[in-house]
């Protein structure tokens, strides 16, 4: 691999590790909070029905694409081409 197209991949590679720490961080907890201890079901509500639509729902997206680049990245990165 040209050693320009490794130092343009290494550097893709730390922006997508920031980016990825920083989308999941902005992501919230998933504790169910005291609701769950009285059995009331928060599933029926108008939330979690469009959470597709929601931030949390983008996040959770945004956090897919960047795990599925980030091993892509990886894995191009570690391959010995005539080693």
């Amino acid at each position: 691999m040209p050693a320009v197209l490794k130092t343009i991949l290494t550097i893709l590679f730390a922006l997508d590790c920031v980016a990825l720490i920083i989308v999941v961080l902005m992501q919230q907890g998933k504790e169910a909070g005291l609701g769950s201890l009285a059995g009331q079901n928060m599933s029926d509500t108008f939330w979690s029905k469009n959470k597709g639509r929601s931030k949390e729902g983008n996040l959770k997206k945004l956090t897919r694409i960047f795990v599925v680049v980030f091993f892509a990245l990886a894995v191009i990165l570690n391959i010995r081409v005539g080693a």
